[in-house]
């Protein structure tokens, strides 16, 4: 069995960035499903049940990605038209208050 190294930074809520020994990758999502994204550029979705140490992972096609893309874009539309005040103040915590 190898020794492995890996270390995982926060850069924003839902992004972060991995290292380990040989390369560095960037993950979105959150606890319980995430893509990946490696120096390859092949996605790969991970879903999980968080506090089992239980996931399944899967690499993900370009047309995948694509339709993922898509329907993550109409999620974050009926969120907005339903919920508007909430999206907006979850994508703009980071501005300065006087924008």
């Amino acid at each position: 069995m190898g020794f492995r190294f890996q270390k995982r930074f926060s850069v924003l809520p839902g992004v972060k960035i991995n290292l380990s020994k040989s390369r560095v990758s960037t993950t979105i999502g959150g606890k319980g499903a995430g893509v990946n994204i490696g120096p390859d550029g092949k996605p790969m979705v991970t879903v999980g049940i968080p506090g089992t140490g239980m996931s399944y992972r899967q690499q993900l096609g370009v047309g995948h990605l694509v339709v993922g893309v898509v329907l993550l874009a109409a999620l974050a539309g009926i969120a907005y038209w339903m919920f508007p005040d909430q999206v907006r103040m979850a994508l703009h915590w980071w501005q300065p208050k006087w924008f």
